[in-house]
């Protein structure tokens, strides 16, 4: 005949007696701890708004005639784009 073990009482609730070892939920959410959050080094929104800047400024005085030249020329609106567009290369890049 094999022996039959008693069963055990039950403990309080959290206690190592009644099996849960897991802390109570509190019914708030708690997201996780992001592993590595990233962020941005300082050059990067320096570039971004002095490259957006810039090139508004070159379209502007190349179309209020402040730059070199008798009339507005379409290499200084080129130099413009070409700051907005790197503007919002770098804008892609900020974290």
């Amino acid at each position: 005949m094999a022996k039959v073990k008693p069963p055990k009482k039950p403990g309080k609730p959290g206690s190592a007696a009644s099996g849960r070892v897991t802390p109570k939920a509190t019914g708030r959410y708690t997201p996780p701890v992001p592993k590595s959050e990233k962020v941005s080094p300082k050059w990067v929104p320096i570039v971004m708004f002095g490259s957006l800047g810039l090139g508004m400024l070159v379209i502007l005085a190349n179309y209020v005639s402040l730059l070199p030249g008798d009339e507005p020329s379409n290499m200084y609106l080129l130099v413009g784009l070409v700051l907005i567009t790197l503007g919002f290369i770098t804008a892609t890049r900020y974290h």
